[in-house]
Order: C-alpha cells, then structure tokens, then sequence
C-alpha cells in the first residue's frame, strides 16, 4: 500500500498544490497506518490509545481533506472545463468512496474514549486489517479520479515541447 501511494504521487505530484499536499498526507497517514500495526504485532495489550489517537486524526483529516477540499475542487475543474464526462464518473466515484468513509467514521467511533478503546483494543488488529482493504480501494478509486481529471484538463504530452522550440531564443 505505501508503494502504491509513492507512485501516486510521483504520477499525480505537481497536478495542482492542495492535491499534492493531500497525497503528502495519505503517505503519513498510510506510514502512521504501518507503524500502528506492527505495534499490534509486537504486543496488543501495550498498544496505548494516544497511538490510535494520533493514526484516526491522520485519517480524519485525510478523508476530510478529501469530502471537503479535494473533491469539490475537482468537480469544480470539470466544470470549468465543461467536462461533463469527469462530472459523471466523478458522482459514480464518490458515491462507491462513501462506503469507506462510513468504514472510517466507524473506527473512529469505536477508539473515541478511553473506556471504548479498551473495550475494542482485542479487535484492533481486525479493525486494521478491514481499514487496509477499504484504503487500498479508496486510493485506487480517488487516484481514477485524479487520474481522469489530470489527463482530461492537462495539455498533451508534447504540446509543452512543441510551444517551447517554436518560440524564439533570447
């Protein structure tokens, strides 16, 4: 999953600041994802709660970033381009990213309070493991978006080369 969101943002980078320093947060979220596991694989009972604390605000301010920032933002694109095309696989895209989203707002819930953390600490593990798949569809899906709207509102590969050996030297 981190290698997929280094590509990501090798791919995507540069398409437009907000959405780069959204992937900048996927790639500290997914590290803050990878480090909280492999605390449950050393020992569960010694995971604390700040741990999780600290990982669901990486991944509220994530998805938040993305309903509230990022999406709008690329609708909005779409219609500047008129690209009614983007706009309808964009509606399709985001109504199969709010199952993920309701999967988050339910970890979120469940590791709230400390008398609740506790209570769920046994089933962190599961918990991460169903978050890791529902992540991994998440970003290839947001990536889809990007990816269609980048390609649709980017001028083609070589039209920067040609603009640049047509104008005069100085």
């Amino acid at each position: 999953m981190l290698e997929d969101c280094k590509s990501a943002l090798e791919r995507w980078g540069g398409v437009h600041q907000l959405i780069d320093r959204w992937l900048d947060q996927r790639r500290e979220m997914l590290v803050s994802f990878v480090e909280l596991q492999e605390a449950c694989d050393v020992e569960l009972e010694a995971v604390e709660k700040a741990r999780i604390d600290a990982f669901s605000e990486l991944l509220m301010d994530y998805i938040s970033a993305g309903h509230f920032e990022i999406y709008p933002q690329l609708r909005e694109e779409s219609k500047a381009f008129s690209d009614d095309e983007a706009l309808v696989i964009a509606d399709k895209l985001l109504e199969r990213l709010e199952m993920s989203t309701e999967l988050v707002l339910a970890f979120d819930a469940d590791y709230a309070s400390p008398t609740r953390c506790q209570h769920y600490l046994p089933r962190l593990p599961a918990w991460l493991d169903r978050l890791g798949k529902g992540l991994t569809e998440r970003f290839a899906l947001e990536d889809q978006l990007i990816g269609r709207l980048h390609a649709a509102h980017s001028p083609p590969p070589g039209a920067q080369a040609a603009t640049r050996s047509s104008s005069p030297a100085t």
